[in-house]
Parts: structure tokens; C-alpha cells; sequence
């Protein structure tokens, strides 16, 4: 591992894909899920209590809605779940061509950019949900559609995508939702591992965790290598800032198996000098 970062196990529910880390900033709580086994966790980083809190169909990603509810992305459905745990379902039959919805984002006006998976390679794209329940297709084109952020001004968008192992980024307009002029910013070597969540710091660099690489990476907003963390196990899912600082980088992994006395598939902690920022939550079909 890197000397410089002590990594800590928070916990491990052995998943088989735990991803989507998000910092409920209000609560003080983590979320994340394990996607092929459809379970949901909660953390609570004051009493260091964590529990599952959902199981059923698998959830792709998720964002927090203004309110406090879940808006939960599954396989070609969206639903919302409330704190007693009772799953309505909003949106359904969105692209039957889909496998599942994947990393999905809230932008600064309520609304989600949504990821997906195909088992064409050129089927899988990017989804903009507003907040009127409207589904808007951007771009198909990918087999696995992968993390996002905004930068600090409002003004660009990262995608990741996983198919080719590049990150890019676009203009965005916060006004209408829409993206253009894509750019490549960071391509990734077939020996290096596949770009998989991202999340952005306050100082406006980008922590890509690796799949297949072993830990996550740190670069530039121009798309330089900063730096990078280790970890004990391949692979590193997805990557989200919490604590009552929002200096600790959480991280999700995947790869477990129930029963065993390995930590792939574990959640981690990283103290980090350098703070991350809020997430924008979402204000899908608020009235």
C-alpha cells in the first residue's frame, strides 16, 4: 500500500459488486449496495453502526432526493424508497435494451444523469431524467456507462466510460441540462485496470477507483496522474468523499464471496489532507 494513507476496513459484507458509495451529509450516514446480490447498506459514521436496510432487485446506483428518500435505478425502472423501507416504483419501461441502470449522479437543479449497462457494447448510454419524470436518451454507445461529477463552477461534466477505459469530459449547460463538445481526458491501459466511479475533491481533482487495479487513482483536472492509493484487493468500484469534514474517502470493492475470510468486496476508509465536496440531490417528480 501507499505509506503515506493508512487504509481501514469499515466493513465487510463480502459483496459481489458493492458500489455507489453516496454521503448523506444531513444524517451523517453512508450509503452503498451490492448490485447482483440487490442489498442496500447504511453506515453511521458517529456510532460506527452499519446495516443493511434493503433487499430485493438489484440497484444500479441511487441518488438522495431533497426530501431524504432514495431514488433507486434498477433494471429499467426507477423507484423511490422512503425510511421505513417501502419501495414505490416511479418510472418504468425506460429501454428494454438495457441490462441495468449503472453510476447514476444528481446535477445542481434536482435532475440525474443516469449511466447504463448492455450486453451489446454500443446499446449501453447515458440518461438524463428531469424533474418532471422525463426520460431524455443523450447518447448510446458503450456497454458499461461509468462515474460522474461536475466541476466546481458548474461548468463540465465528467463521464466515465468503461467499454473503451476513458474518462471525458463535456461542457454543461445547468440552465437546460445539456451536454456537448466532448473531450477525451484520460485513457487508461488494458494492463492498468478499467476506469470504473469517480468522485471530485475540493480542490477539483478526480479519484478514479480501478477495477482490475488495485486501488484508486488521483488526477488533475487536465487529466494528469497525481497520485495514487492501494488497496488489498483488485477491484476498487467506486469512490465517494464523507465524515463530518468530508476528508474521508470511502470505497467500495467488489469481487467477495459469503463465507469467505477475504476482504474483496469490503467497504474502505481513507483520512485524506484534502476535502471532498456535497453531492447535488435530486428533485425527481418533487412537487
Amino acid at each position: 500500500m501507499s505509506a503515506k494513507y493508512q487504509v481501514e476496513m469499515v466493513a465487510n459484507y463480502h459483496c459481489r459488486c458493492g458500489e455507489g458509495p453516496l454521503w448523506d451529509e444531513r444524517r451523517g450516514v453512508l450509503f452503498w449496495t451490492d448490485i447482483p446480490a440487490g442489498r442496500l447498506f447504511r453506515y453511521d459514521r458517529a456510532s460506527d453502526h452499519h446495516e443493511p436496510i434493503y433487499r430485493g432487485d438489484p440497484v444500479g446506483g441511487f441518488t438522495l432526493q431533497q426530501g431524504g428518500s432514495l431514488l433507486l435505478f434498477g433494471a429499467d425502472r426507477i423507484s423511490r424508497m422512503g425510511d421505513d423501507g417501502r419501495v414505490e416504483v416511479l418510472i418504468d419501461g425506460i429501454d428494454a435494451e438495457m441490462d441495468r441502470f449503472n453510476d447514476v449522479i444528481a446535477d445542481p437543479q434536482g435532475r440525474v444523469y443516469a449511466g447504463t449497462m448492455a450486453k451489446d457494447p454500443q446499446r449501453g448510454g447515458l440518461y438524463r431524467v428531469d424533474t418532471d419524470g422525463s426520460v431524455r436518451c443523450l447518447f448510446r454507445g458503450t456497454g458499461c456507462a461509468n462515474g460522474m461529477g461536475f466541476t466546481a463552477d458548474r461548468r463540465n461534466f465528467y463521464w466515465t466510460c468503461s467499454t473503451t477505459r476513458r474518462i471525458f469530459r463535456f461542457d454543461y449547460d445547468e440552465d437546460t441540462g445539456d451536454l456537448s463538445n466532448r473531450v477525451e481526458l484520460i485513457a487508461v491501459s488494458q494492463a492498468d485496470g478499467i476506469p470504473d466511479g469517480l468522485t471530485l475533491d475540493a480542490e477539483g481533482n478526480i479519484w478514479s477507483a480501478r477495477w482490475g487495479g488495485f486501488g484508486v487513482y488521483k488526477f488533475s483536472p487536465t487529466g494528469q496522474q497525481l497520485d495514487k492509493i492501494d488497496l488489498p484487493v483488485e477491484k476498487v468500484s467506486s469512490a465517494m468523499f464523507g465524515g463530518a469534514d468530508l476528508d474521508e474517502l470511502y470505497l467500495t470493492t467488489a469481487g467477495g464471496k459469503d463465507g469467505s475470510d477475504t476482504a474483496d468486496g469490503a467497504l474502505f476508509r481513507v483520512k485524506l489532507d484534502v476535502p471532498g465536496v456535497v453531492e447535488f440531490r435530486s428533485r425527481v417528480l418533487m412537487s
